[in-house]
């Protein structure tokens, strides 16, 4: 994730995030929602970042774009979901004149007319092996797609995509926003970009009733998240220009804890919510796994029921 002088300003004296209602809806109940947030699990989810760990500290330390982790990880992301049954491509993006790998898959069933889609981004910076930003949101999907399969009983596709170079402005989104055909056809684009911060906060961006859900499952957790504004700083930014309906999930960066968020959520007012954020220690000690599991189960009922609703 990529943080701006604007927008630490724009936190720091606009108090950009402020606590969501409590009586806000969930979606329609959803049978199949229910049982995958079931089968998903913050140990799966675990398993899951571990490999990516793994692979990470093979091949140099950082899933830089580019770079042998980078290259390494789009690999192990398509092996686990062809794995998982998905229909999967790799679609390329251009940068510095030279073309690298997005990692993109759909489900087999479901309209390809309405499609609900998630996505993460892969690469790390250089600086670190970038376990909390973002393999974190890697494993999230990819604990929820091998427990979903690529043949769930959903009405609308479902598609995951897993982009490189969001740490150098966004290339990979963006490059595969800006060859869409078919805008029209993705319903909603939900980004996650940290998901297990050590100290950890619980952020929903955007509006709409894509965005109420999240909020009410989290609720349903007996987690008050935060609503915020988007601030342009992750993959979510070239769908929201395009006029994609979006959301996003987060659970904090440099920004520090206030104390009413260390109330609500536990953890230290005061204190950033990732120390490790953009450094070396960015590693698998640098994890909150109540909040990854939390993370895990408000993604997967809010996919499915989106997607069977």
């Amino acid at each position: 994730m990529r943080t701006t002088l604007v927008t630490l300003l724009a936190c720091l004296t606009l108090a950009c995030t402020t606590a969501a209602p409590t009586t806000v809806p969930a979606a329609a109940p959803s049978p199949y929602a229910e049982a995958l947030v079931a089968q998903t699990s913050g140990d799966g989810t675990y398993a899951q970042l571990g490999e990516l760990d793994r692979l990470t500290r093979e091949n140099g330390g950082n899933r830089a774009t580019p770079g042998p982790g980078y290259a390494a990880a789009v690999d192990h992301v398509a092996t686990v979901l062809r794995g998982a049954g998905w229909d999967v491509t790799t679609p390329e993006f251009g940068l510095d004149g030279r073309t690298y790998r997005n990692v993109v898959a759909q489900t087999r069933t479901g309209d390809p007319g309405r499609v609900v889609m998630a996505g993460a981004h892969l690469d790390s910076v250089e600086d670190g092996p970038g376990i909390n930003d973002n393999a974190s949101g890697v494993a999230t999907l990819l604990e929820i797609a091998t427990r979903m399969g690529g043949s769930p009983p959903v009405t609308g596709a479902v598609r995951l995509a897993f982009w490189g170079a969001e740490e150098i402005d966004f290339e990979g989104s963006q490059g595969y926003v800006d060859g869409l055909a078919e805008r029209d056809a993705i319903a909603l684009y939900l980004n996650l970009d940290m998901t297990a911060s050590p100290n950890p906060g619980y952020f929903v961006q955007g509006d709409g009733p894509a965005t109420a859900d999240l909020v009410a499952r989290f609720a349903a957790l007996g987690v008050q998240a935060d609503r915020i504004d988007f601030d342009g700083t992750s993959d979510y930014a070239p769908f929201v220009d395009a006029g994609i309906p979006s959301g996003s999930l987060l659970a904090g960066d440099a920004l520090d804890k206030t104390p009413d968020q260390a109330r609500r959520w536990g953890g230290t007012a005061g204190r950033v919510f990732d120390a490790c954020y953009h450094t070396a220690c960015d590693d698998l000690r640098n994890i909150d796994r109540t909040a990854l599991d939390r993370f895990t189960d408000v993604t997967a009922g809010s996919l499915a029921a989106l997607a069977t609703g």
